[in-house]
């Protein structure tokens, strides 16, 4: 190729179309990207996928590198199934869980619900040991014979068998008696979990088949004096030391000595009685009257006594209550004969004076009259009895003594007048708290007037008057609770400090509880006294009340005002009488000393103590309560409300069964306002307060 060849001429650029050949090049318009038309840009579902993929992905991958492996070891048979709140990954009994706080549920059939927070640390596997609680079984108990008495840690349940007894799992004492059985005692392993268990008990016999020939053929036998019953296989005596007596009319009674072992028969062989020479067949009228032969005792009526021939023979009877009988025969031998005694009863006599004329005397258990008797009786015990209805029974035992006539006089109590004289005026509890009487029954003021007058300096809003009858007597604690005693039902309590000055001394009320906790306590002490609670309880939670119940509970509104306030016919403004400022030390209040603590005292007055004061530190009011004016504020049983002026006459009132608060009443060491002071006033809550605690209270009858 030479130079030539080499050259550019614009031929080389014209276009290869063999169309455009010829056509001159123009110039081309320029458009700004910006100003050209945009089509609308679309994702397309692939993408997003990938991208939703790609970021969970990553958080797995997060989560495996950040997770610890968890073990849960649950003791438990059958199917287990848990659950865990947040984020984790299971796998059988083993979970992927990161580490934090977490709340773990355990579920499992014939068990209790496990509920517990966890915290997983940073180690990279651990273990967690689980124990779940079984419910109760229920168990049945029989033994072979019937009829044995069962106990279960000796505690009797009656005679077997005994069904549906539910128990807690655990391992029980069991015992079982039957006369004529040894006693049985074992152990027996109670599974729970909702199973059914039956409890087969094979008791041992606890005698032995004692046989004889004897002669002659047809015999009595008795067992250390007891007459028993011959069978074909002989007589069954129970295992021990025993005397056999065999004895027939014209014979001499033969005694053997027995060692007897149970389950083990012993055959005697052929025992002969000796004939006797002569004998006396002896029945009395009563029957039982003792026998002695010629001074020596012999036994009991019915008896058959062998009699030396032609001697004279002196045979007495005596019974208690009857007069002596003798007799004196001679037999000639061989002779055999039977005397029946009637004994005459020694009589003495019993006057019984009774009111009601119309109630009916019984004696022994058999009506003999009705009103006032005169009794001649047997010189024995006698159980006299005095019933008419509507009226407390009378009941006593009479030993008549003849030639000495006896006085019995009886005024029977309608069965109210019974009960109220059967009323102690204290009562101690399980705690060694004393409880005192108040019976508005026998008391000038009653019904009485709750709330104060409008022209009472200091009186609130809530105080309205209203008029208030007690019937039922009830007992009210002397004094507040204390720390120690609320402690024996919630260990863990404690009342707090205020400013460095304890609250939680032993011996000072207990403070900082609510009002469930106060009637839960309640319902504690009855069960822990054998009383049926006051308060109804569902899972911890009050839900209401038994009025008719005797249990422990807080005090009404009304009982707490009228053993506060009323005094004969007078009524009291404060728990010291009507003075204000008190002119002595009468209670705990904030005082001089409380200034630090409370803000506002109640000048000139100094008690001694800044925060609460031990229970009974200060006088009694009139009945012999402690604190009712101070020391701490208490809960009341009722529901808070504000009384209408216009309410009828309100009876033995103890408000509705539930309420969102209640009410409280008494000053306490914070308080020191004339108007907190008073009796009258009320305050209201649910939950506690360093300066509020509770007494309580319960119905006489």
């Amino acid at each position: 190729m030479n130079d030539r060849d080499n050259t550019l001429t614009p031929e080389a650029f014209a276009p290869a179309n063999p169309e455009g050949a010829g056509e001159p090049l123009a110039p081309t318009a320029f458009e700004p990207l910006s100003q050209a038309p945009n089509p609308t840009q679309r994702v397309s579902a692939p993408h997003i996928a990938m991208a939703i993929a790609g970021l969970l992905i990553a958080a797995l991958l997060f989560f495996l590198f950040t997770a610890r492996s968890l073990t849960l070891n649950i003791d438990a048979e059958g199917e287990t199934t848990f659950s865990l709140s947040g984020l984790s990954w299971s796998f059988g009994n083993r979970v992927l869980v990161r580490p934090g706080d977490y709340l773990l549920n355990v579920a499992a059939e014939g068990y209790r619900p496990y509920e517990q927070t966890i915290t997983v640390g940073d180690a990279d596997t651990q273990q967690l040991e689980i124990r779940l609680s079984p419910l109760p079984g229920t168990v049945r108990i029989a033994t072979e014979p019937a009829g044995a008495e069962i106990a279960i840690d000796d505690l009797s349940l009656g005679p077997a068998p005994v069904s549906d007894l539910t128990l807690e799992a655990g391992r029980y004492a069991v015992s079982a008696a039957l006369p004529r059985y040894q006693p049985w005692r074992g152990d027996i392993e109670v599974i729970g979990r909702k199973q059914n268990q039956m409890v087969n008990i094979a008791l041992v016999p606890d005698w032995a088949a004692v046989r004889f020939n004897s002669t002659p053929a047809i015999v009595t036998a008795a067992v250390d004096g007891q007459v028993t019953e011959i069978t074909p296989e002989g007589v069954s005596i129970l295992s021990g030391q025993h005397e056999l007596t065999l004895s027939a009319p014209g014979y001499v009674p033969e005694t053997v000595a027995l060692t007897v072992v149970a389950g083990i028969n012993q055959n005697l062989g052929s025992i002969e009685l000796t004939p006797a020479d002569a004998t006396l067949s002896l029945n009395s009228t009563p029957a039982g009257a003792g026998v002695t032969v010629d001074g020596v005792f012999a036994g009991l009526t019915p008896i058959v006594l062998p009699l030396s021939p032609s001697d004279r023979h002196a045979i007495s009877l005596s019974r208690a209550g009857y007069r002596p009988a003798t007799l004196s025969l001679t037999l000639a031998k061989g002779e055999t004969t039977r005397r029946s005694i009637t004994l005459e009863p020694d009589l003495g006599e019993v006057r019984v004076t009774i009111l009601p004329p119309e109630a009916a005397l019984l004696v022994n258990g058999k009506v003999v009259g009705t009103g006032n008797q005169t009794l001649s009786l047997p010189a024995t015990p006698h159980r006299i009895e005095v019933r008419l209805a509507g009226y407390a029974g009378f009941d006593t035992q009479v030993l008549p003594k003849p030639g000495l006539p006896q006085q019995v006089r009886v005024s029977l109590l309608t069965e109210a007048a019974a009960r109220k004289a059967a009323m102690t005026p204290t009562v101690t509890t399980a705690l060694g708290q004393t409880l005192v009487l108040v019976d508005p029954a026998l008391e000038t003021q009653n019904p009485f007037t709750m709330g104060a007058s409008r022209r009472d300096p200091g009186r609130r809003a809530n105080e309205v008057e209203h008029t208030v009858e007690l019937k039922r007597a009830f007992y009210i604690s002397s004094t507040e609770i204390t720390n120690a005693q609320f402690r024996q039902f919630e260990a863990s309590h404690d009342s707090g400090l205020i400013e460095s000055y304890s609250l939680d001394r032993d011996h000072q009320p207990v403070a900082g509880i609510s009002w469930q906790q106060a009637a839960s306590f309640c319902n504690w002490l009855s069960r822990l006294e054998g009383f049926t609670p006051f308060y109804r309880e569902k899972q911890g939670i009050i839900t209401g009340f038994n009025p008719s119940s005797t249990g422990y509970r807080l005090p009404s509104e009304a009982e707490w005002a009228f053993a506060a306030r009323t005094e004969g016919d007078a009524v009291r403004r404060f728990a010291w009488g009507n003075d204000f400022p008190p002119t002595r030390v009468v209670t705990n209040v904030a005082d001089n000393t409380s200034a630090l603590v409370t803000g506002r005292i109640l000048n000139g007055y100094t008690d001694q103590f800044v925060v609460s004061a031990p229970v009974g530190s200060f006088p009694p009011n009139h009945r012999g309560l402690h604190d009712m004016g101070g020391n701490v504020a208490e809960w009341m049983h009722d529901g808070y409300r504000i009384p209408s002026a216009n309410a009828e006459l309100a009876i033995d009132p103890l408000g509705a069964q539930r309420g969102d608060n209640y009410a409280i009443r008494g000053g306490s060491w914070a308080l020191s306002r004339l108007s907190e002071l008073r009796l009258t006033f009320r305050d209201y809550g649910e939950r506690g307060r360093d300066d509020l605690g509770f007494r309580i209270a319960r119905y006489a009858e």
